[in-house]
């Protein structure tokens, strides 16, 4: 047992001895003063992980930044976009920072800059059909707009703009210098563009965005410098708080594990960096036309036709009358085949079709431009293309009614057996879509070339030769299809005329 102890001793020592040993050499070639860091972090290795990270002169900074004052939904999961719920007619604070450097503050210190704040269509496809959607919002909100400044709250906000034409945007001129907010107010609702209303349908996402641009050395602000949008759902009045509380408790009930594949709800929205507009600044400077749908259908007149065929029915929504002149022909060169897109309010399809001649175009099937277009627009097109017109409520047949001497003559021929000059009643086509005797009155001055503000009066011939006076009621019970004789009286009072249907 002696022995055993004695050599695991004599083991041990060694051991040791060879550690002293090898540690005994470390540091001898080096030297005193030969170990330094510099040297070290020179070798190839940490040069190459240091020449992979951006300088700080390289990180680009937007130029500014756009911050709403609205918190941020906590059902939102990692990686997508942040969504905003909002008041319908609520202010809502957005602030607007200047983030640039020193240098370039100093370039442009004192000078004001544009910004455009506009409330669009998150889904592509609404976006594609955005003036049909305005223009129906437009119809059943008459003297609304879908977005407002709110100017009493409003701070640093300098010459306010808003174009008539142009219902979701507003524009101003602000200082970067200064301290700028603007206070917006969005009236329209994301469930007012879905397309089942029965209740509990989701509404449809919105954007923010923000468009800023500079003075040219013309003077004009064309000159773009940053754009930013949120995505956001407006709701009717304490509706976002009703949905974001919601929304809060459906987290609570998560797991810990099922929570972080979540955002966290931020007090503010902070808009992120996207491409500009594709409308033109200028669009509210001037009311010239530009290449992107306008809102300007109310400016067609009811009363102003084109030609003797305007009695045709009306293309609803489209200010051109949808005759044969306004068919895309096959013979149509590009540059023809882009007008006749814009004439028909397919705008954003132009550069889409830019290579596309007539005869190219009318070879597409219906399948195609759904594809291409989307199912609204796709059909739109495709009915343009084909001329299909709508068909009008009410068709009637009206003949002006031959002279008494020239039914006499024809008469005593017809007494003689003499059927050669028989008559001949030539009856226009008249398609009503109102519905109302003013509409039959002014279509009736236009295919008999009688001065609308001659006809006094217009009556229906009734049982026994009474003039029964044409009211609106009195249009809806006609009978489609139905034949007229006009005739004109002079008035009473020698002013004008009185038509008689019979």
């Amino acid at each position: 047992m002696a022995w055993v102890l004695k050599m695991d001793e004599v083991i041990e020592s060694g051991l040791a001895h060879d550690f002293d040993a090898s540690l005994s050499g470390i540091g001898q070639e080096l030297g005193a003063s030969a170990y330094s860091m510099s040297d070290v972090l020179a070798l190839p290795i940490f040069k190459q992980e240091d020449s992979s990270l951006p300088s700080d002169s390289e990180t680009k900074h937007p130029p500014f930044q756009y911050v709403m004052c609205a918190a941020t939904s906590p059902a939102v999961k990692l990686h997508d976009e942040t969504l905003t719920y909002l008041n319908q007619g609520q202010s809502y604070e957005i602030r607007m920072l200047d983030n640039r450097k020193i240098g370039d503050m100093l370039e442009t210190s004192g000078k004001l800059v544009k910004s455009i704040i506009r409330v669009v269509f998150h889904d592509r496809r609404l976006q594609y059909t955005e003036h049909q959607q305005l223009e129906g919002w437009k119809w059943n909100r008459p003297g609304d707009r879908l977005l407002d400044l709110d100017i009493p709250m409003s701070v640093g906000v300098i010459d306010l703009k808003t174009n008539p034409s142009q219902l979701n945007a507003v524009e101003f001129l602000w200082d970067p210098g200064k301290r700028t907010s603007a206070f917006i107010q969005v009236h329209c609702i994301s469930t007012e563009f879905t397309p089942r209303k029965h209740g509990g349908e989701k509404g449809v996402p919105f954007r923010i965005q923000v468009d800023t641009f500079k003075q040219t050395e013309n003077g004009e602000y064309t000159d773009h410098l940053h754009s930013a949008s949120c995505q956001i759902k407006v709701f009717k009045p304490k509706g976002a708080d009703r949905k974001q509380k919601t929304d809060r408790e459906k987290m609570e009930k998560r797991t810990a594990h099922e929570k972080e594949k979540y955002q966290p709800s931020y007090d503010t929205t902070i808009l992120t960096e996207c491409s500009p507009w594709p409308d033109t600044p200028t669009a509210f400077v001037n009311n010239s036309p530009t290449p992107t749908p306008t809102f300007t259908s109310a400016q067609h007149s009811t009363y102003s036709v084109p030609d003797s065929n305007s009695s045709s029915p009306n293309h609803q929504g489209d200010g051109t009358s949808q005759g044969s002149g306004d068919q895309l022909h096959p013979s149509a060169t590009i540059q023809e085949t882009q007008q006749w897109l814009l004439k028909h309010r397919f705008s954003t399809y132009t550069r889409l079709f830019s290579n596309f001649s007539g005869a190219d175009l009318l070879k597409l099937t219906r399948e195609d431009l759904v594809q291409i277009c989307g199912p609204a627009d796709g059909i739109r097109l495709y009915n343009a293309l084909k001329s299909r017109s709508v068909r009008p409520r009410l068709t009637i047949y009206v003949c002006q009614e031959p002279l008494r001497s020239i039914q006499l003559e024809r008469q005593q021929d017809a007494a003689n057996g003499d059927d050669s000059n028989g008559a001949i009643y030539v009856y226009h086509a008249i398609y009503l879509e109102e519905m109302a005797a003013s509409e039959v009155t002014r279509k009736l001055a236009l295919v008999f070339n009688i001065p609308l503000h001659q006809i006094n009066q217009v009556y229906r011939q009734g049982p026994t030769g009474i003039h029964i006076l044409v009211s609106d009621q009195m249009v809806q019970n006609f009978q489609d299809e139905s034949c007229f004789l006009v005739t004109t009286i002079k008035a009473e009072n020698g002013e004008g005329f009185h038509i008689i249907l019979k």
